[in-house]
């Protein structure tokens, strides 16, 4: 598996790209928004994904993210920042990217970020178009449309949404969603699905649809037409 880190401080920088090439993954690194930008869009080296700070040098990493989608790039790719308040990471995945790794983090929390982002739960279909209540998903470009109208997702927004359409008029519970969207084997926090489903909200509420998550208290949460 091959890794594009990009990294501004270099030691740290080199910290992280040793224990992934520990791990066996081939890493290449750069070390501003300019060189990241030039090796993303580079054929040739077809990373399975990147890991991309968001304070660079010359270009910064959001701006790196929004010409990858735009050049449609849809390796995978985690963000690793200083910023961790809310709206930064609604920011950064409204940009496009896939995960959110605040800084300082542990190294193991990386490896089981990457495992999750490079994993795709078997339980997923393979079907490329999923649709209920006027709302249609095209899992393979991660599209989501409503009436015409269409917004692009991150992987795991795709992939949670894609477990709602599925099945629309079921109520998935948490532990249901960790495992169908994040796999059974990661260290992911419960948090994440809270975090994921207000992503997507966000996302209905841009189409103007009349779709909405609904909260089922003490049961999880389920796909519903808003009054």
């Amino acid at each position: 598996m091959r890794l594009l880190l990009v990294e501004d401080d270099i030691n740290l920088s080199a910290t992280i790209a040793e224990q992934l090439q520990k791990q066996g993954y081939i890493t290449d690194c750069c070390y501003d928004g300019e060189m990241a930008l030039n090796y993303a869009l580079n054929s040739e080296y077809s990373y399975d994904i990147i890991l991309l700070d968001r304070m660079l040098p010359v270009i910064d990493g959001l701006t790196v993210l929004k010409a990858m989608r735009q050049k449609q790039i849809h390796t995978p790719v985690l963000i690793m920042t200083g910023l961790g308040e809310l709206d930064d990471k609604i920011a950064g995945l409204d940009c496009g990217a896939d995960d959110y790794l605040v800084k300082p983090f542990h190294i193991k929390e990386l490896f089981a970020r990457i495992r999750a982002l490079t994993r795709r739960p078997s339980e997923i279909k393979e079907r490329n178009t999923l649709s209920a209540y006027e709302l249609e998903l095209d899992s393979e470009h991660r599209r989501l449309k409503y009436r015409g109208k269409a917004v692009m997702l991150t992987q795991k927004e795709s992939d949670l949404i894609s477990v709602f359409l599925e099945k629309p008029d079921k109520t998935h519970n948490r532990n249901e969603l960790l495992w169908k969207v994040w796999g059974g084997n990661t260290e992911v926090e419960d948090g994440n699905v809270d975090n994921y489903i207000h992503f997507l909200r966000k996302r209905l509420k841009e189409l103007g649809c009349k779709v909405g998550i609904k909260t089922i208290y003490g049961a999880g949460y389920r796909l519903e037409e808003v009054p």
